[in-house]
C-alpha cells in the first residue's frame, strides 16, 4: 500500500508540474524520414545524421511545484556537431499536434544554416533565423504561428524580478523581431528554453551566450550501444578508485538509485558482465577511470600483424595514396600505405569446389551460360565477308520464274557478339566477418561462398572479372589481397585463394576503393563494374572511425565514377540504411537482410547490374 500511494503521489505532482501537453505529442522516430529530406534540400550537410537530443543539465529557475516533483533539471535542447544534428526525442511543447510538427520542421531548416560553431547563442541564432525567412520566405508562415503560440507560454514579465524581466523581454522582442537585439541582458539563472533556437554542442564554450551554468552532455559522451534508443549519456571522467584505502561504512538505507557512483575496476576484471547495457541504460551518468595496472590475462587489441613467415604473400613494397579530409575539404598525399598481399593456400586445402556448393555451381553455370556471346552467321546483308550463295540462288531461280522481289542482300557477314564488360569484386575482410550469423556459419564462410558462386557463374559467360579482398590497420598498413587479377584463368588455385581468406582487421574502405579503381580504370571495356561486398561501415583505429571515414569512403566512390565506373554495394549491414545513401546513392547498394542468402543472392544481383 505504502509504494502505491507513493506511486500515485509522484504521478500527480509530476503532472501537475510538468508544462508539456502530451496528448499533443510528436516523436522523432515518426517524422525523422522527412526531417531529413528536408534538411538536406534547404542545404543541410548529406553527411549528418539525424539523433535524439540527450537532456542536458540546466540551470534554470524552477517553481516550488517543480523543485517538489524533481523536474525541469534536464531539457533536451537542439545542436549539432560535425557528425550529427540533435533534435528533441519528442516535443508536446504546444497544445496541437500541427505546431509540435512545424516546431521539427523549423529547427531542421534552421539546422541547415547553421555552418560555423556558435559563438554568441542569442546573436547567432537571430542571425541564423534572419537567414532562413530570406532564403526561403515560405518559412515565415510557420515561423510566425510558432512565435505567436510559443511567446504566451513564457514566463509572465509580472513574476520575475527585474533582472529576469530584462532579459525575458529581450529574448521576447527578439523572437518577434530576429535582429533588433544585440545584447542578451544578465540574470542570475539561465533563461527558460527557447525552444525555436538551436543551441551549441558545449555550451560552455559559447562565451556571452548564456549568462548562467549549464553543463554540457556531449562531452565524454559514449553511446548507449543501442540503435532503437538512438541517444548518447552523459559521461564524466574520475581518479582512479583505490579499494584498499579509506574507510567503508554501508548501510543499506544510504543505496538509493543506481546514479550513486559505483567503483567498479573494469581495467582489472575480465569477467563479462551480461546485464552491462541495461545497467548503463540506468545509470544518468557513466563514470569512466583509467587503471594505471594492467590485467594479466588481458588481450590488446591493437591487433599486432603477423610475422612474415606466417602472413600472407607481400608483392612490392607498398603503394602510398592519398585521403580525402572532409574538415578541411582537401586531400592528404601520400597519406595512405596499400600493401598487396598473395595468399597462397596450405596443403590441407585442395582447390576444389566444396560439396554444398556443387549443385548451386551447376546450376548457375548452365543459367549464366545463356549469357555467353553466341557466334553466327548474318545472311541477306547489302554487304559482308562473303557471297549469300543460298540468297543469290532463290534470286536467279525467282528472274527465270518471272517473279521480282525488289533489292535483296547478296551478302552474308559473320556476326562475333562480345560481352563488352569487365567486373572487379571487392570482398570486405575486416574482423567483423568471424562473427557467427548462426550455429554454422561465420560471415567470412558466408563471403567465400558467395565469391566461389559468383565466380563460376562469371567464367561460365566469358566476362573479364577480378577479385581482391582489403582489411587494415591504420593507414599505414591497408591490405590488399589479390584473389583474381584479369588476366588470370579461373581455376582450382584461385578456389583455393578463396577458401585460405581469412578476417583481417578493420575496415579503410576508402584506400581499398581507390585501388581498385586504378585497377578498373585500365581496363578498355565498354562498362566497368565496381562490387563492393562488405558487412560494416567504414572504420579503423584512428580517426577512420565515424564520419571522417564514411566522407573519405565516399569521395573514393565519387573518384570512381567521375572515372567512368559503375560502383555497387552489397551489405549484410542492418544499419546500412544510415549511411550507405550518403556513398552510394539511392540506387547504389542493396541490403540483404539474411547474411545466410547471400550466396544466392550475388549472382542474381551481378544479372541485373550488368543486364
Amino acid at each position: 500500500m505504502e509504494e502505491y500511494v507513493g506511486f500515485k503521489w509522484h504521478q500527480y505532482i509530476t503532472g501537475k508540474a510538468s508544462t508539456d501537453f502530451s496528448k499533443a505529442a510528436v516523436h522523432l522516430k515518426d517524422c525523422g524520414y522527412q526531417l531529413g529530406v528536408m534538411f538536406r534540400a534547404l542545404g543541410g550537410d548529406s553527411g549528418l545524421r539525424i539523433e535524439a537530443a540527450t537532456p542536458r543539465d540546466y540551470y534554470m529557475r524552477r517553481s516550488l511545484l517543480q523543485k517538489l516533483a524533481g523536474t525541469h533539471q534536464q531539457v533536451e535542447l537542439t545542436w549539432r556537431d560535425q557528425e550529427t544534428l540533435r533534435l528533441p526525442e519528442h516535443l508536446a511543447i504546444f497544445p496541437t499536434e500541427d505546431l509540435n510538427q512545424k516546431l521539427y520542421l523549423w529547427l531542421s531548416a534552421l539546422a541547415a544554416q547553421q555552418s560555423h560553431v556558435f559563438r554568441n547563442w542569442f546573436i547567432d541564432n537571430q542571425t541564423l533565423t534572419l537567414e532562413v525567412l530570406n532564403k526561403y520566405p515560405g518559412m515565415r508562415a510557420v515561423y510566425q504561428a510558432l512565435v505567436e503560440a510559443f511567446i504566451p507560454l513564457r514566463p509572465a514579465i509580472e513574476d520575475l524580478d527585474a533582472a529576469a524581466a530584462t532579459q525575458e523581454l529581450a529574448i521576447q522582442q527578439a523572437l518577434r523581431d530576429p535582429g533588433s537585439i544585440d545584447d542578451l541582458p544578465a540574470a542570475e539563472y539561465a533563461p527558460p528554453p527557447v525552444y525555436l533556437w538551436m543551441y551549441p554542442a558545449n555550451m560552455s564554450a559559447c562565451s556571452g551566450s548564456m549568462n548562467s551554468p549549464a553543463e554540457d552532455s556531449d562531452e565524454g559522451s559514449v553511446s548507449s550501444g543501442k540503435k532503437k534508443q538512438g541517444k548518447r549519456k552523459k559521461g564524466e571522467r574520475v581518479d582512479s578508485y583505490d579499494k584498499n584505502t579509506g574507510v567503508m561504512v554501508f548501510r543499506l538505507e544510504n543505496l538509493f538509485s543506481f546514479s550513486e557512483f559505483v567503483p567498479v575496476d573494469r581495467a582489472g576484471d575480465d569477467t563479462d558482465e551480461e546485464d552491462a547495457a541495461s545497467v548503463a541504460e540506468d545509470l544518468d551518468v557513466i563514470s569512466v577511470s583509467r587503471d594505471r595496472k594492467a590485467a594479466s590475462s588481458s588481450i590488446k587489441f591493437d591487433l599486432d600483424l603477423p610475422s612474415t613467415e606466417h602472413d600472407d604473400l607481400r608483392l612490392g613494397d607498398g603503394i602510398l595514396l592519398p585521403e580525402w579530409d572532409y574538415r578541411t575539404q582537401s586531400y592528404q598525399q601520400d597519406h595512405c600505405c596499400l600493401q598487396t598481399m598473395l595468399g597462397e593456400p596450405d596443403d590441407s586445402i585442395t582447390g576444389q569446389l566444396p560439396e554444398h556448393l556443387r549443385a548451386d555451381a551447376a546450376k548457375l553455370r548452365r543459367q549464366f551460360s545463356g549469357l555467353k556471346p553466341v557466334r553466327q552467321w548474318l545472311n541477306r546483308q547489302q554487304d559482308g565477308d562473303e557471297l549469300d550463295l543460298d540468297n543469290w540462288m532463290h534470286h536467279v531461280a525467282d528472274q527465270k520464274a518471272g517473279v521480282s522481289n525488289g533489292e535483296q542482300g547478296f551478302y552474308r557477314t559473320f556476326n562475333n557478339q562480345v560481352r563488352d564488360l569487365s567486373c572487379l569484386i571487392l570482398a570486405d575482410l575486416s574482423l567483423s566477418t568471424d562473427t557467427w550469423i548462426n550455429n554454422d556459419q561465420r560471415v567470412i564462410d558466408v563471403i567465400q561462398d558467395s565469391l566461389q558462386l559468383l565466380c563460376e557463374a562469371l567464367a561460365a559467360t566469358g566476362d573479364r572479372f577480378s577479385v581482391y579482398g582489403f582489411s587494415s590497420r591504420k593507414r599505414d598498413h591497408v591490405r590488399f589481397n589479390l584473389i583474381k587479377n584479369f588476366n588470370e584463368r579461373y581455376h582450382d588455385q584461385v578456389r583455393g585463394r578463396i577458401q585460405h581468406l581469412k578476417p583481417g582487421y578493420y575496415t579503410r574502405m576508402g584506400t581499398a576503393i581507390r585501388q581498385s579503381t586504378k585497377i578498373l580504370a585500365n581496363e578498355k571495356s565498354h562498362q566497368r563494374v565496381l562490387l563492393i561486398v562488405t558487412d560494416g561501415k567504414p572504420n579503423d583505429l584512428d580517426l577512420y572511425e565515424g564520419r571522417y571515414g564514411v566522407e573519405d569512403t565516399r569521395m573514393a566512390i565519387i573518384e570512381a565514377k567521375q572515372a567512368g565506373l559503375q560502383p555497387f554495394c552489397v551489405t549484410i549491414d542492418d544499419e546500412a540504411d544510415e549511411y550507405l545513401p550518403h556513398l552510394f546513392g539511392k540506387n547504389g547498394f542493396v541490403v540483404i537482410k539474411d547474411p545466410a542468402q547471400l550466396p544466392r543472392e550475388l549472382p542474381k544481383l551481378y544479372v541485373n547490374l550488368t543486364r
